[in-house]
């Protein structure tokens, strides 16, 4: 019997890993940053995490069936969703709001463009942003971390009804820290010229959104998604790395205007974006230069919007930016063909 010759295109590599193993692996990646919000937060941010993701598998239950496709909880996308939807979003943040914030993250960010693998922008900055439009007041109203009840009581806004105004939390906050002001620190940087200083930001005791404090604990899951292979690491150095050089740049040029490095790193939601969000295989790019001009113009942007823009943080619409040009950016970063001329293609 004559001997037949299989011929193949590349790659002729193939990793072992299916789509469920790489969610699965990020789902467990976000735990630790997770119940370290618990930690912080308290019931509020666990009801907050469990409400929001429920919404997002719920939402994905509800199209699937609508389109006739089969069911694809299974494959994590939806939790991880969730997950990071409520991680950004401030611990005692509206339920109802969070619910919202859910299904809008699945309905426009996800199932619109036919399900996992075809969205062009990260579903839950979708959610995310979709509620900062739509609930200006209770997305920037915040709790003090490790209040002394937090384990006791829930914050007064978590069971706050649909369509209702959500109650001042400013006595139940001041039972737990006298003086709160309820301003990140970003807001207090921006607005009162007042430093956080690195300390407070390693240990969490900071104002900020749910997973937005534990930037040890970012960087320690995105290496261990970096070391299995699940990470493009290029993208979060690309991103940390442009935005500490601009902080840099501003600070050189002006010392008592502009913070320092470090603080630009550490506050906000900088570390979680660049780690988590911005690293979306479907909607970042995959040549080689592209990662590293994506993630340089998500770095840029977000220092141009804390400085320059009437917001305190610039990271969400940075990533949101950086999706929307991925076409563009793997169009021109397209690498030579074997064989081409300079100025021409196959």
């Amino acid at each position: 019997m004559t001997p037949r010759i299989e011929l193949r295109t590349s790659p002729h590599v193939v990793q072992g890993g299916s789509v469920e193993q790489i969610m699965l692996h990020v789902v467990l990646a976000l735990l630790p940053i997770a119940a370290f919000s618990v930690w912080q937060y308290g019931l509020s941010a666990l009801a907050s995490l469990v409400t929001v993701t429920l919404a997002c598998i719920g939402s994905e239950r509800l199209f699937n069936r609508l389109a006739g496709k089969p069911g694809t909880l299974t494959d994590w996308s939806a939790t991880i969703t969730g997950l990071l939807l409520a991680l950004s979003l401030p611990p005692a943040f509206p339920l109802w709001m969070g619910a919202v914030a859910g299904f809008v993250a699945i309905a426009l960010g996800k199932a619109l463009f036919g399900g996992i693998g075809y969205n062009v922008m990260n579903p839950a900055l979708v959610g995310r942003a979709f509620v900062q439009a739509a609930f200006p007041v209770a997305i920037t109203t915040w709790i003090p971390a490790f209040a002394p009840q937090r384990f006791s009581e829930f914050a007064p806004t978590t069971f706050t009804a649909p369509l209702m105004q959500p109650p001042d939390i400013s006595a139940w906050a001041k039972q737990a820290l006298d003086g709160f002001t309820g301003a990140t620190p970003l807001a207090s940087w921006k607005f009162d010229n007042v430093l956080t200083t690195p300390t407070d930001f390693l240990t969490g005791a900071v104002t900020a959104s749910a997973g937005e404090t534990s930037a040890i604990l970012i960087l320690l899951s995105g290496g261990y998604l970096a070391a299995r292979g699940f990470l493009d690491w290029r993208i979060p150095a690309a991103i940390l790395g442009s935005a500490a050089l601009a902080a840099l740049l501003f600070q050189w040029l002006d010392p008592a205007r502009y913070p320092d490095p470090l603080f630009v790193l550490l506050s906000g939601g900088l570390m979680l974006g660049a780690v988590f969000m911005a690293s979306d295989m479907a909607t970042s790019p995959v040549t080689p230069k592209g990662v590293w001009i994506y993630g340089a113009l998500i770095g840029v942007i977000t220092v141009m919007i804390r400085y320059f823009g009437g917001l305190t943080e610039g990271v969400m619409y940075a990533i949101l930016i950086g999706n929307a040009l991925t076409p563009l950016i793997d169009q021109v970063t397209q690498p030579k063909l074997f064989g081409q001329t300079r100025g021409k293609r196959a």
